[in-house]
């Protein structure tokens, strides 16, 4: 198997573009691809996994151990001929000064070939001691080569490239010019997500054409040393909840979910069934429902005129069956949701309204503790996880139960997280089932516990 990382010197150089249009030219050319990226990040995923046809999975030191990394890698990448690994930030970038969770350690860990992408906007001799400092930096990294981005012309790119040339042993893959068609619109979280875009199929067919007519894509199908990662690969599942079924929210508002929680529910044996908060007009059949993040407030008339689901989901909470809901979810089951100056009305479970600020309110890792009001986990447990959100919450009354105390972070006031009504719980973190938070199991316990308990009180 041919392993890469798709890196870059630092953020926004272009590396989840050029990502994309390596996929979908090694979908052309049929070859079986594995893909994932580094950290937290939902948006790049879809993308990625919409250009390969194939799941992206996180890779993400912050909250998995290195063997969860090794063994998901080698899982997900063991029947592969390519995989490819998108980075986040810079090479050599992390939240340690020591280097241990940065791409480069990804790289390392993984046996990963690095693709250096490089922004050239307003550069062209510089690059020589870049890639120099680069080489010297860590002499364990492989590197496989470099992609020109953002070249303005030939006469620059002929610069570029005689430099390169000259002064480093590193080979140039390609050299991309300046494109409006490489251009995916923003959203304030960072790329449009591709449950949002009903374009997204077109961009990625004029990105794929762009990157296989400016990179060498044959260099990456080229018969290298062979990628052994030492890992566990066997699945172990203790327990059988084939008994259940979960509700999970999937439309164009709310698309966030982790692929191998979303397998991790499948093993067990849950039956999931997904329902469109826009269109659906009752909560489907089952024991539970999961909502995760997105981006409601890009479909609020839709949301808000939906009054048949709303009220059903209402219902079903008071009810006291249960709900976990993430950042958009939480947004979602307020009262209300003011955006662009115009208030929607929402679910109204939570007793708040729910206001955008124009810089992040919360952005980043978060580290939490569960309170003892906590429906699933046991008084102090820490967990790591990670926010994304420019809404806070203004909260209807100052008697709140929360189920996390936020060490690091904002969540919901910069003190708490994880508001819980009835048997709601809806927090502003993204929390991934991995050996520090084994989340999944516990609310299928909860689940099944509740069901008994409304057994007996018939």
């Amino acid at each position: 198997m041919n392993s890469f990382l798709i890196s870059s010197t630092k953020k926004s150089s272009g590396k989840t573009v050029i990502s994309i249009g390596l996929l979908a030219a090694m979908k052309k050319l049929d070859k079986k691809v594995s893909v994932f990226k580094k950290g937290p990040d939902y948006i790049d995923p879809l993308w990625l996994s919409l250009a390969s046809n194939k799941p992206c999975y996180n890779l993400d030191f912050f909250t998995m151990s290195k063997r969860e990394i090794k063994n998901l890698y080698s899982a997900e990448s063991s029947h592969s001929q390519i995989s490819l690994v998108e980075a986040n930030k810079g090479l050599f970038d992390g939240l340690s000064l020591t280097g241990k969770d940065s791409n480069a350690e990804l790289a390392k860990l993984l046996n990963l070939d690095v693709v250096l992408v490089i922004d050239c906007e307003g550069m062209t001799r510089g690059i020589a001691p870049l890639l120099k400092g680069y080489r010297e930096f860590d002499k364990k990294i492989k590197y496989h080569g470099i992609v020109l981005n953002k070249v303005n012309g030939s006469r620059h790119e002929s610069k570029l490239v005689q430099t390169v040339e000259n002064f480093s042993d590193i080979r140039v893959l390609g050299s991309i010019w300046k494109s409006a068609n490489l251009e995916i619109h923003e959203q304030h979280l960072g790329l449009e997500p591709t449950f949002s875009s009903k374009s997204s199929k077109t961009k990625v067919r004029e990105i794929s054409q762009i990157i296989s007519q400016s990179v060498d894509i044959k260099s990456f199908n080229t018969p290298m040393k062979k990628n052994k990662i030492s890992a566990n690969n066997t699945v172990s599942i203790s327990k059988d909840y084939s008994d259940l079924t979960i509700g999970i929210a999937y439309d164009s508002a709310f698309g966030f979910y982790y692929k191998d929680d979303i397998n991790k529910f499948l093993e067990l044996g849950v039956k999931i069934k997904f329902f469109n908060t826009i269109k659906d007009k009752k909560v489907p059949k089952v024991d539970a429902l999961f909502i995760g993040g997105g981006f409601p407030e890009l479909h609020l008339e839709k949301l808000s005129k939906n009054k048949a689901l709303k009220k059903d989901i209402k219902e079903f909470i008071m009810n006291r069956n249960l709900v976990y809901a993430e950042c958009g979810g939480l947004m979602y089951l307020s009262d209300s949701i003011t955006y662009n100056d115009k208030k929607y009305k929402m679910i109204g479970v939570i007793k708040g309204d729910i206001a955008f600020e124009k810089n992040a309110v919360g952005r980043g890792y978060v580290n939490v503790s569960s309170t003892s009001n906590h429906p699933w986990f046991d008084k102090s447990k820490k967990i790591s996880c990670h926010e994304f959100h420019h809404s806070r919450i203004k909260l209807s009354s100052k008697r709140n139960k929360f189920a996390f105390k936020v060490d690091r972070g904002y969540g919901i006031n910069g003190k708490y997280d994880g508001i819980i009504v009835e048997n709601l719980l809806a927090t502003y973190s993204h929390i991934r089932d991995t050996k520090q938070s084994r989340w999944i199991t516990k609310f299928l316990d909860n689940i099944r516990k509740n069901i008994n308990e409304t057994k007996t009180n018939i």
